[in-house]
């Protein structure tokens, strides 16, 4: 009975609200501030035909990427997040519809197995997906597995995004939680495309997970 509950996918009205609300808060607030959005990757423009890829970003910075992404890429490209399957995650999900913005939900501790394979489906579907792969729960500024393993089996291109923030309220969750100021300054950095092999040995999955964390953690003004 435990591990079917444990399974579930939670939503109900007050998530679905609340994550309608906050996603419009979001917007709101974005459309103030002095956005620079900087692509490096190519994603940005049709004519690169860059391949479905995986954005990464810190947990606490996903506040302003859905804005930046739809300024470069709601034209020409679709993409879905990967949010938990409880009701936070029900909150997250329907605030990034306000994006236009489509959600796999699960998690390593809760239907971590059916994650992955939304998330695979979705990018031999053509979906970009992006995760924050030191979520739900943490450790900060720590990337879990996953998203390694993901690039790994599907060949799809990581993409890490930094954000760097002028002027910005950090909440005391655990991992202050990123937002900025209205009308303040923020850069955002699609940075160029990772490309990792397969059938990496396990030091060598360890060595690129510790690269590409080192490489997220560079672009971080507050790490």
């Amino acid at each position: 009975m435990s591990s079917k509950k444990g399974s579930e996918v939670r939503s109900d009205r007050k998530s679905a609200m609340l994550g309608t609300l906050a996603g419009w808060t979001m917007k709101l607030v974005t459309a103030s501030l002095r956005l620079e959005v900087r692509d490096l990757s190519g994603v940005g423009s049709p004519a690169a035909a860059v391949p479905p890829v995986i954005y990464i970003l810190w947990h606490n910075r996903f506040f302003t990427v859905p804005a930046a992404w739809n300024r470069i890429c709601s034209t020409h490209r679709k993409a879905v997040t990967l949010t938990s399957a409880s009701h936070d995650g029900d909150l997250v999900a329907r605030a990034m519809a306000v994006f236009s913005l489509g959600a796999v939900r699960g998690s390593s501790s809760r239907r971590g197995v059916a994650a992955l394979i939304g998330l695979k489906h979705a990018l031999k579907d053509g979906f970009d997906v992006c995760l924050t792969p030191d979520g739900p729960r943490g450790p900060r500024y720590v990337i879990q597995p996953g998203v390694i393993k993901l690039a790994e089996s599907t060949g799809a291109p990581i993409i890490p995004v930094h954000v760097k923030f002028s002027s910005a309220l950090r909440l005391k969750s655990w991992d202050r939680f990123v937002i900025p100021w209205p009308f303040s300054r923020v850069e955002v950095t699609f940075a160029e495309a990772i490309h990792l092999p397969r059938g990496m040995t396990p030091e060598t999955f360890e060595s690129e997970r510790l690269r590409i964390e080192n490489l997220l953690i560079s672009g971080t003004d507050d790490a």
